[in-house]
């Protein structure tokens, strides 16, 4: 029906006769002239029409925003005085000639103007509207293109397209999995994938050495601004190659996609111990875009009264340390205060701080209620280990050290953010050797990928230390985001029954929940290894969008629903017959005497 898209029309088109399909973005009534902006995918390209040509000028002054047109006439050049620089196709405009409508359309729920606020459950109770706005249609257009590119580059690896099931069984990946019951095989039930890790790994074993999938993945959990109940990864397996052969070439892929589509140069990826990350920045997925870091001090804290710094500090498990905001002498108490409510959700019991004022005066100079319990000789010696100097504050946290990791860890990040101390651009790194395995709570020991993650250790030493064992894994992380994680596979009989005897599982339940992949590591399994790519959080910090809601078409809320198909909903009652189910009804306490 069309001949071009309407943000197509350039000035290389001009006295050309061209036929236009799409929605009236906005209508214009200016001196018996009608001026209609019409836009599709591409963009938006004005129309005009004169009393010339009466039926059409007839009908385009009936139409109103969001109808959808059929419009054929020549391209002009705008007169100078009307060239809009703001349009693409600010230069030229269209003469209607012919106009066909197509479609009418009510009054939208709400403005499509990209300036205007919308609540997010509006925009997503009427999401086919939502995605006719010029900005969602851009993020989900560069989607579409990174996605292609993506296929491209993996294509050129000799890396093959291999789609695996989507009904399977449940496996313990660590969060819930989305059920779905047999209608043939009654009380018996699937479950979708929270990822396709076991069969990547099958495939390996079935001699495709490269494989690669834009998986759908499934986890029920609680959701988050970058969590989606269904989400898209860009799955990758590998044989035959070491961690840095993979690494190496999944880096390649992501420069490929910032030079391609946003014309960036990342340049090298950095490489971080797990630990230097926590003792630096108490995060394993580091903004290093923020300079502030965190500096332990156990050691001058050890011997002082304060029972809160000196506790911590000779506790093998414990950490005191210290967070130099630069210029945050600032800060005002309610605001200090506020930072005090902040980190209680990670659960730090407070937050002590200095002010240095005047660092010159000594400890005169110094502004803080802690530092009548500190040696002036330790004061001292912490204001030079800090490097600190007038203006500044300083933050502590003492704790248990995951505690004050996470804690120190999230502060700097929302220090940074309010004081503008995060820095323009792109910062991406590899975290690497990480943790084998962790404490589980209840004196055990859980792993801190998944059970299939090889070990950097041989047997023997990961059965006598495995709370010292480091793991083959590595995450790609760009600007405090994971946008990626992986590692080199068990592939080995006598290694993965060492990792499940760590961690308590024991032949029979090995067998029933992984029995296929043991099985088949018996018949010859080669060394092996992947990474899979969070896909909406690639796309949402490419097009610089704050929730993966934005570069998904028809996302779920935080509560996991649909509320434009009002998604999940009730089935009659046959239904549930046929699949042997009966609902168990929640009975109303009664009411107290």
């Amino acid at each position: 029906m069309r001949t071009h898209y309407c943000g197509s029309v350039t000035e290389a088109l001009i006295d050309e006769t061209i036929t236009l399909c799409g929605w009236v973005d906005r209508r214009r009534d200016h001196g018996g002239v009608i001026f209609l902006d019409m836009r599709d995918r591409e963009g938006i390209v004005q129309v005009v029409f004169d009393p010339d040509t009466e039926q059409a000028f007839a009908l385009a002054d009936k139409v109103r925003s969001e109808y959808v047109l059929k419009i054929t006439g020549r391209v002009r050049a705008r007169d100078e005085a009307t060239v809009n620089p703001a349009m693409p196709t600010g230069k030229i405009e269209v003469l209607g000639k012919e106009l066909e409508l197509l479609s009418s359309a009510a009054t939208p729920p709400f403005p499509l103007d990209a300036h205007q606020s919308v609540g997010e459950d509006v925009r997503l109770k009427y999401r086919y509207m939502d995605l006719r706005r010029p900005e969602m249609q851009k993020n989900l257009m560069m989607r579409a293109r990174i996605t292609s590119s993506i296929r491209r580059y993996l294509d050129d690896q000799d890396f093959l397209d291999i789609e695996t099931p989507i009904l399977t069984r449940a496996t313990p990946e660590g969060a819930r999995d989305y059920l779905v019951p047999s209608r043939t095989h009654g009380g018996k039930f699937f479950a979708l994938p929270q990822s396709p890790q076991l069969f990547k790994q099958l495939l390996m074993v079935s001699g495709f050495d490269r494989y690669y999938q834009i998986a759908r993945c499934f986890r029920d959990e609680d959701l988050r601004a970058d969590r989606q109940p269904e989400f898209t990864q860009i799955d990758i397996e590998t044989s035959f190659l070491q961690e840095r052969d993979i690494m190496e070439l999944t880096e390649g892929m992501v420069r490929s996609l910032f030079s391609e589509h946003l014309d960036v140069n990342l340049g090298d990826f950095p490489r971080m111990t797990w630990h230097e990350a926590m003792e630096r920045f108490g995060s394993d997925k580091p903004d290093l875009r923020i300079s502030l870091e965190l500096v332990s001090i156990d050691d001058l804290m050890a011997s002082v009264d304060f029972k809160v710094f000196s506790g911590p500090a000779n506790d093998e498990a414990g950490r005191v340390a210290a967070l130099k905001v630069v210029g945050g002498g600032s800060l005002s108490r309610k605001e200090i205060d506020d930072y005090t409510k902040y980190v209680s959700i990670y659960g730090a019991k407070g937050l002590a701080w200095i002010k240095v004022n005047k660092l010159a005066d000594g400890v005169d100079g110094l502004q803080s209620p802690i530092l009548k319990f500190m040696p002036e000789a330790v004061v001292n010696q912490l204001m030079e280990r800090l490097d600190a100097t007038d203006g500044d504050i300083i933050f502590f946290g003492a704790d248990k050290r995951s505690i004050v990791n996470e804690a120190l860890g999230a502060l700097r990040l929302r220090v940074a953010e309010d004081l503008g101390l995060v820095q323009p651009g792109w910062a991406p790194l590899w975290v690497v050797d990480f943790p084998m395995f962790e404490e589980d709570g209840k004196g055990g020991l859980t792993p801190l990928h998944h059970p299939f993650t090889a070990p950097s250790c041989d047997v023997e030493t990961l059965r006598d230390a495995p709370q010292h064992a480091l793991s083959r894994a590595y995450d790609m992380v760009l600007n405090g985001s994971e946008i990626g994680g992986g590692s080199v596979r068990i592939h080995q009989q006598d290694m993965q029954q060492a990792v499940f005897d760590i961690l308590g599982i024991d032949s029979e339940e090995a067998s029933e929940k992984f029995g296929f992949l043991l099985d088949a590591l018996k018949y010859g399994a080669p060394p092996h290894g992947g990474l899979a790519f969070g896909l909406d959080r690639l796309v949402m910090l490419m097009v610089g969008g704050q929730s993966i809601r934005d570069v998904i078409a028809f996302p779920k809320t935080q509560t996991a629903a649909c509320v434009m198909t009002d998604a999940p909903g009730q089935v009659a009652d046959q239904q549930l017959r046929d699949l042997s189910i009966r609902l168990r009804q929640s009975v109303a306490a009664p009411d107290s005497p």
